[in-house]
């Protein structure tokens, strides 16, 4: 079994950490779609994750009533739409 110093654990521990940091979410992607269905009152046909202007977003595309496609941008920590 490899060894690991405490040093060599710290700094893969850090590591990984900032690695996720970009999707540390404050929702899911169950929340996101909700979000993005209360906002346009279509259909969700999918959700993505993404980065946009360095903060982690859901792609919600959705139909909306009147037949037309669309993508709402669910802002991950703070639950903004765009």
């Amino acid at each position: 079994m490899p060894y690991l110093s405490v040093s060599r654990l710290a700094l893969v521990l850090t590591l990984t950490l900032a690695l996720a940091q970009p999707f540390a979410h404050a929702m899911d992607r169950d929340e996101a779609a909700a979000r993005a269905q209360q906002a346009s009152g279509g259909r969700v046909l999918a959700v993505d994750r993404a980065e946009q202007d360095g903060r982690p977003v859901f792609r919600v595309r959705v139909l909306t009533p009147s037949g037309e496609v669309r993508v709402i941008v669910v802002d991950a920590r703070t639950g903004a739409t765009r």
